[in-house]
């Protein structure tokens, strides 16, 4: 646990997307998902912290599925006056020359042990605005280029005026992915406002290197933010173009938003061992550290599972580490729970969607963000090879669930293949799409399927954290070793692996592993031997679930991020020698 001792640094977490409350929809998938996890995490273990992200008055969309998959979307609007506090401070950031006003909401984030979140969520929804800025904080992941350079000002700079205007003392910023980038920015402009040093200098750069931590989330260039020089002169300005010349942040006469993390942050890390190890090959200049992900535990067990620790590891709320301990929890407790588990979740489906799903049928579960890396539809590759393990070794039921961002067209084909893919197996296999996937319903489908299927191509998965709730509620994970499941994988322990590590381009193989293990090892073990399937959810729970949650996570963050000093930062490029001095 966190020693009350020890002086930890207050810090300021910065998150384009952060998953505070089912009933607001403020988050697009695992981004914000992870966000969420973290401040609960945070609040629990009383770190002292304050959040900000943005409001998303629209929300990011509701999603509607005809009956071939056809992803349309639809605002999802709601009302922050009804679930936050208003907030008196008024920012003002400069966007293509006018000054635009930024508000904020407070959300507060209640820890278990009495600790607290204050969560600022910005909104430039002002009277004073013109119709065009009041729109700036009103979709998640809208528009095009130039809309989301305006967001990223107003969660930059204008989040690092309003906790200044507020009263924070922050002495850490935390940025969670690119996006809030540009409060490093900000940060610069304070050091040399201060220093009346003109240009920038090396010492500069390094005092707003010591203030600030950086988490790369994506393994892959094109997920980076982007922008033209030509645009960012537009919007933030000639002489904030300069500025960043000086900083030397350009890659050519693009401005990409990691860069200008990585320059500016004296701690970066990625989340997951082998996403760190991924990230360190795309930014060799820097020095990339590992902090494997996790999520909130008491907000993923189902009720079940709550009840069952309580009875037998009571201290886990408040120590996840006890969850070890669940290795001694009797297998038919164990079952028992993920039976009701199970029964809740196919209760939900026939209630809102009118299916019947049987709950003695061994079910496999798979929903995430729908992108063409995450491969949803893989196990309809070879119909009649699926549609003989279902007859001949046992019967198989299906529940997927995800959205497609509105302009990713290959992420609709995908959901579209897997309708058509579960068209062909229908004799012999149900299959249920979950429309507008959000956190109830990834609380109910981790909980209650059989197992977790994840099959992203290699190494595209950065961490990845539904198969981690999955594991808190004894599903065992069926992965590519990618992500956080290279760290979680016991063959036969905490689950299975698809494919090999070492062959990530071998799309054969893992489609010949994925249906070979169903139908020699998973299946058969579920039906013919449920003592050993039981006693592999078990020891999901105490191998991976005591250690793939937010509390380590957040212990690895205080300790290893939060805590940094100047003597022991790792060495980051510098300015060249006589450059902007």
């Amino acid at each position: 646990m966190i020693n009350p001792k020890q002086n930890i640094p207050v810090v300021a977490y910065f998150s384009m997307e952060i998953a505070l409350d089912p009933n607001m929809p403020t988050y697009s998938g695992g981004l914000g998902m992870l966000a969420g996890d973290t401040l609960r995490s945070v609040a629990d273990l009383a770190v002292p912290l304050v959040a900000v992200t943005l409001v998303y008055r629209r929300g990011y969309f509701r999603q509607h599925l005809d009956s071939n998959g056809q992803q349309t979307e639809q605002p999802q609007p709601w009302d922050p006056v009804h679930t936050l506090e208003a907030v008196d401070a008024r920012a003002k950031v400069e966007i293509e020359g006018r000054t635009v006003c930024v508000r904020a909401w407070k959300y507060t984030v209640q820890g278990v042990t009495g600790g607290t979140v204050p969560v600022y969520l910005l909104d430039t929804d002002l009277p004073e605005n013109t119709p065009a800025d009041r729109e700036l904080t009103n979709s998640l992941y809208g528009g095009d280029s130039h809309y989301r350079l305006c967001q990223e000002i107003v969660l930059g700079l204008g989040g690092l005026q309003i906790l200044q205007l507020v009263g924070h003392n922050i002495q850490r910023y935390h940025m969670n992915e690119g996006h809030a980038a540009l409060l490093a920015l900000g940060l610069l402009e304070r050091r040399l406002s201060q220093s009346f040093a003109g240009r920038v200098k090396q010492l500069d750069v390094d005092s707003v290197r010591s203030l600030c931590i950086f988490t790369t989330h994506t393994p892959v260039p094109a997920g980076h933010d982007e922008f033209t020089r030509e645009l960012v002169e537009f919007v933030l300005g000639p002489e904030r173009t300069a500025l960043l010349d000086e900083a030397k942040v350009w890659k050519g006469d693009v401005l990409n938003m990691t860069y200008l993390a990585l320059q500016f942050s004296g701690y970066v890390n990625g989340v997951a061992m082998r996403h760190g190890e991924v990230s360190q090959d795309m930014f060799p200049a820097y020095v990339i550290s590992a902090i494997t992900n996790g999520v909130h535990a008491l907000t993923w067990a189902a009720p079940s599972f709550k009840e069952l620790f309580d009875r037998y590891i009571p201290a886990w709320r408040t120590d996840n580490n006890y969850l070890r301990y669940a290795i001694s929890i009797p297998l038919d407790d164990i079952r028992e729970a993920h039976v009701r588990a199970k029964k809740r979740l196919l209760g939900e489906i026939k209630e809102r969607m009118g299916v019947d799903l049987d709950p003695d049928v061994f079910t496999i579960g798979f929903a995430r963000r729908a992108s063409t890396y995450k491969r949803a539809a893989l196990l309809f590759q070879d119909p009649e090879r699926l549609r003989r393990i279902a007859k001949e070794v046992g019967p198989i039921q299906l529940v997927y669930g995800g959205k497609a961002h509105p302009r990713d067209e290959g992420g609709k084909k995908l959901i579209r293949d897997v309708f058509g893919g579960a068209s062909l197996v229908r004799d012999v296999i149900r299959t249920v799409y979950v429309e507008n996937y959000d956190m109830r319903w990834g609380a109910l489908i981790t909980a209650g399927v059989d197992v977790w299927l994840n099959n992203p191509m290699r190494p595209q998965e950065a961490s990845g954290t539904s198969g981690m709730k999955s594991a808190l509620n004894g599903v065992p994970s069926f992965s590519v070793r990618d992500g956080w499941w290279i760290e979680g994988h016991i063959e036969g322990v905490t689950g299975w692996s698809v494919g090999n590590a070492e062959d990530e381009e071998d799309h054969d193989s893992e489609v010949n592993s994925l249906y070979g293990k169903l139908a020699s090892d998973i299946v058969p073990m579920y039906y013919k031997q449920p003592e050993r399937y039981t006693n592999v959810m078990r020891m999901s729970i105490a191998l991976n679930a005591s250690f793939f949650n937010t509390q380590r996570m957040v212990q690895q963050y205080v300790s290893n991020a939060y805590m940094l000093r100047k003597d022991n930062r790792p060495s980051v490029p510098q300015l060249a020698k006589g450059e902007a001095e």
